[in-house]
């Protein structure tokens, strides 16, 4: 993980500034902006409940795959509204695209925030015109478009590399907000990734697709997923190595593994900062017969509530997972099954072995920890990301709108 941002790949500019949603004079309003006509892919969430912002950006994503903005408000989902949320999703397109010069389809736009109350357009119409004056390609710039983003986040999730293409340089920035609601087939979560490779558009769309499979849906906090959620990708096509039009090429593969690297990048920050969250836990299951076995037993670990509390109470507590396990789904011998915490076993062919409380606390108290299980009956594994549950993420969630 290196230095840089959203700004940091050729043609990128951003902003954030407050247009009063949140009030307090909190950011809460994003845009980043690219030179030229972007090619774009996005993944979104798999809700039935769909917020009008991320209805008009998912239209547009797929029957025109070029943008040259992405405007991000927090503070208010603009969803369940009705007419006047797609109205409103419009109107913050119409009034970006006039400002920056170019045609009003080329804007899309992302909300996140409270679900059923209508936007304060009085606020965002000038927010919205201040935001557009602020753009530059500074990392400063750039932060301050993910700190308009967040909503309870603790903190930026930002992240960028560089690497050699071929006789040239690219690099990729991503920045992404999400906290709570976090779960599989995107949750609440909104990640911008910007690029300058040169790449056609089904290749960006299936490398998306590629790596958030194994990134941004591998992720739960709570168990929950919202309406307004996406990753966005914006090529911007201004770095001078050959179009990119087989992902199998060695461009290909070079972009791949480093959108990869930024996807998991950005995931792991997600999960770290779960609402009220001390610990990051990473669940990894091997041996298992085949690929759903290994994403069953993962998936119904990493969202057991009574595993969450015991990795907050620091309590080895190993009975907790090995039940989770038990009704995940998978198929397992648990005659066969080994758990580690960390790198102590806690229970070897499914009984607890004489391990040491002690060395067991020690390894519950770091800020990440690793839960590694063994189903012993093949060659396949998967993996999940997640935390603890504190005592503040009840706190946070009882006052949410308060």
């Amino acid at each position: 993980m290196n230095k840089g941002s959203i700004t940091t790949p050729a043609g990128f500019r951003a902003a954030g500034v407050s247009c009063g949603i949140k009030g307090d004079d909190q950011l809460d309003l994003a845009l980043i902006a690219c030179e030229c006509p972007a090619t774009v892919a996005g993944v979104f969430t798999t809700n039935r409940i769909k917020g009008h912002s991320l209805q008009m950006t998912l239209e547009r994503v797929i029957s025109r795959r070029k943008a040259s903005a992405l405007l991000v408000n927090s503070g208010n989902a603009n969803a369940c509204v009705g007419k006047q949320g797609t109205a409103d999703a419009h109107e913050m397109a119409e009034i970006t695209a006039k400002a920056l010069k170019i045609p009003a389809e080329d804007v899309l736009v992302g909300s996140t925030g409270v679900i059923g109350i209508p936007l304060n357009m009085d606020k965002v119409r000038p927010g919205i015109k201040k935001v557009v004056k602020a753009l530059d390609n500074t990392a400063e710039a750039a932060r301050t478009a993910n700190q308009a983003m967040l909503t309870t986040d603790t903190t930026t999730k930002e992240i960028a590399v560089s690497f050699p293409i071929s006789y040239d340089h690219a690099s990729i920035g991503g920045i992404a907000k999400g906290s709570g609601m976090i779960h599989p087939n995107m949750a609440t979560m909104i990640s911008v990734i910007t690029t300058d490779v040169r790449i056609t558009e089904d290749c960006l769309q299936h490398a998306l697709s590629s790596v958030v499979y194994n990134t941004f849906n591998r992720i739960s906090v709570d168990g929950d997923t919202s309406c307004c959620d996406m990753v966005i990708v914006m090529a911007s096509g201004l770095a001078d190595h050959p179009l990119i039009s087989d992902l199998n090429s060695p461009e290909g593969q070079i972009f791949l593994e480093n959108l990869r690297y930024v996807a998991t990048g950005l995931s792991r920050m997600i999960a770290a900062d779960g609402e009220g969250a001390s610990k990051l836990l990473t669940v990894r299951v091997c041996g298992a017969a085949n690929e759903a076995d290994a994403y069953l037993g993962a998936l119904a670990v990493a969202k057991s509530p009574l595993v969450k509390t015991a990795i907050f109470g620091e309590d080895a507590n190993w009975g907790r997972i090995i039940n989770a396990l038990g009704y995940s789904g998978a198929n397992f011998n648990p005659a066969q099954l080994d758990i580690s915490i960390g790198d102590l076993q806690v229970c070897h062919e499914g009984m607890g072995t004489n391990f040491s409380e002690k060395k067991a606390k020690e390894i519950l108290k770091r800020r990440e920890v690793l839960i590694q299980i063994n189903f012993n009956q093949g060659y396949h594994e998967d993996h999940f990301w997640t935390c603890d549950f504190t005592d503040d993420y009840i706190k946070i969630n009882a006052n949410y709108r308060s």
